[in-house]
């Protein structure tokens, strides 16, 4: 199995026990956890797709992100490594993806080809020196990081404060309607800790039709 597809997969083993975790320490999160028995995050253990697909949905809508994401498939076949590194970025850019994403997605594929980048070397260390050893991937910046967080290394504490999906869910079911700022995000969010990552998947969920998956 290659390296950036060696992480867990399936749901996280602390999920229920943080569902039950929020819904007594929070009314509001309790109704929106009711909504989705059954469901939760799935990990694919797959870092290079986790991080391919946080980088096309970068600034985009999800509708959005989908379609590209799409395309992307279409041009490449597998999105692994050695495919879309053998692609050229006119190529990833015939794909919907802009210029600097295409470079992104073509030079992280390449690192991981040469082994440059290497994932095992974040077993064991903290969220935030994960997060700053991704910071330094060009084209990664703290959502792409805080997205790996959640999605690859099913990490059970983060909170993303500017993710756009969760300040609108937040100012949807704890504020006025409108979007919600970080800094009253941070504040509302405290009773949720250790399982912030958990009250913000229902958060997505809650937005979109489908369970939003990296």
């Amino acid at each position: 199995m290659p390296r950036w597809a060696s992480g867990p997969v399936g749901q996280p083993a602390y999920w229920q026990e943080a569902r039950a975790a929020l819904a007594a320490a929070d009314p509001t999160m309790a109704a929106l956890i009711a909504n989705y028995e059954g469901e939760g995050l799935v990990g694919q253990g797959d870092l290079f797709l986790t991080l391919a697909r946080s980088i096309v949905a970068q600034q985009i809508s999800v509708r959005a992100a989908d379609s590209i994401w799409a395309r992307l498939e279409a041009c490449v076949g597998t999105v692994a490594p050695p495919e879309v590194a053998a692609r050229t970025q006119d190529e990833l850019r015939g794909a919907g993806l802009t210029r600097q994403k295409s470079g992104y997605l073509r030079d992280i594929a390449i690192g991981f080809v040469s082994g440059t980048i290497d994932p095992e070397r974040w077993q064991g260390a903290d969220d935030e020196a994960v997060i700053e050893d991704l910071l330094a991937l060009r084209g990664v910046g703290r959502w792409t990081a805080e997205m790996i967080l959640i999605f690859y290394l099913q990490r059970p504490d983060v909170l993303p404060l500017a993710d756009i999906g969760v300040r609108r869910a937040m100012g949807k079911h704890y504020g006025d309607g409108g979007s919600m700022e970080p800094d009253a995000i941070a504040a509302r969010a405290e009773c949720w800790r250790p399982w912030r990552s958990v009250a913000v998947w229902h958060l997505w969920r809650s937005l979109d039709p489908l369970p939003v998956a990296y």
